[in-house]
């Protein structure tokens, strides 16, 4: 993950009017003179915040270490949010499962349910670690992307070294009728897999799937790292997209990175484009067409780790494009790795 930001945990103040956001979104598109941007980029500077508390549930805790929170969406009353989770002192999710819980006070008390996802059978691809799950409610079926390793391949011990050299990723796709499951993976996993030419920008890791209904069409954006930038990959990792006709695919990959400086996707609909939050560079950019993306808002702080949002559009393909307001995000520091929630202001 991105190197952790220092997070401030507070109280959450009251969420910020949706015509508030609306505004401040918009006019960090509209041109003028030099000395009118400046005054504006300072006052969007000053408008668009971060806040953080603490929830029950998912929280800090002693035994386990949850991290990677999927979008959150709502089923009926209750609210749900999929992540990894590690014994502890693991706190990387390349050595976890894929659990889940729920909420019926709008992410503050969560209860854990139960692991969503176990491992896959050996010598499958998913055999040694599933991790960073999102979630895509579709057609009256719930659609859980995941990524996935298996044990190094030559490993005499069976491990996984989390090397440079061969130890791919691959996006997986299981799918139940409820979101409390079964879930079941698809006969064609994996979904997607890293592309196989080594200059390629997702040619060593692909990861971190996150899912929109848009031009009848399903888009995944999602984060790649080259081969050729070994272990430099993390801090060089850039955001691309496939789109399929249908959840469980085939995809076809859009050719070269759509954003640089994006080690973790998150995305929601704007006024009928995409934008997204890019994690190495703290900005915000949009794209009308959901794929040439341009900042509208830069040099953020406080920015959330990992983060997964509240998000209606990925309910039932729900058209409804409102503004995120709130959302899970993860806190990582020495041995721990937690959930807590967040709120733009």
């Amino acid at each position: 993950m991105i190197p952790q930001v220092s997070v401030k945990t507070q109280a959450v103040r009251p969420r910020m009017t949706l015509l508030v956001l609306l505004i401040f979104l918009l006019s960090a598109c509209t041109s003028g003179n030099s000395n009118q941007a400046e005054t504006q980029e300072d006052k969007e500077q000053e408008t668009l915040s971060f806040s953080y508390s603490d929830v029950t549930g998912i929280g800090k805790d002693s035994i386990y270490n949850r991290r990677d929170p999927s979008d959150v969406i709502k089923v009926g009353n209750r609210y749900y949010v999929w992540y990894t989770r590690m014994n502890s002192p693991i706190r990387s999710g390349y050595w976890g499962t894929i659990w889940y819980a729920t909420s019926e006070d709008e992410g503050f008390t969560w209860q854990e349910q139960g692991m969503a996802l176990g491992l896959g059978a050996e010598g499958k691809f998913d055999n040694h670690s599933v991790f960073t799950p999102n979630i895509l409610a579709h057609q009256g079926k719930y659609y859980l992307y995941y990524t996935a390793v298996q044990p190094t391949p030559g490993n005499a011990d069976k491990a996984f070294e989390n090397n440079s050299i061969n130890d791919f990723t691959a996006i997986g796709l299981a799918v139940s009728d409820s979101p409390d499951g079964p879930f079941e993976r698809v006969a064609n996993n994996p979904i997607l897999e890293v592309s196989t030419d080594t200059t390629a920008f997702d040619s060593y890791r692909i990861d971190d799937a996150s899912l929109l209904v848009k031009d009848e069409k399903i888009w995944m954006y999602y984060k790649g790292r080259c081969y050729i930038d070994g272990k430099e990959g993390p801090r060089r990792t850039k955001m691309g997209v496939a789109m399929a006709e249908h959840p469980e695919g085939p995809y076809q990959k859009h050719a070269g990175p759509i954003l640089d400086h994006s080690h973790e996707v998150l995305i929601w609909l704007k006024d009928g484009g995409v934008a997204s939050l890019a994690s190495l560079s703290s900005s915000i950019n949009l794209a009308a067409d959901g794929i040439n993306f341009a900042p509208i808002q830069q040099n953020l702080s406080n920015i959330p780790t990992a983060p997964g949002l509240y998000r209606p559009h990925l309910e039932n393909g729900n058209p409804a494009n409102e503004i995120p307001g709130w959302g899970i995000s993860m806190k990582q520091a020495k041995g721990e790795a937690y959930l807590l929630r967040y709120e733009i202001d």
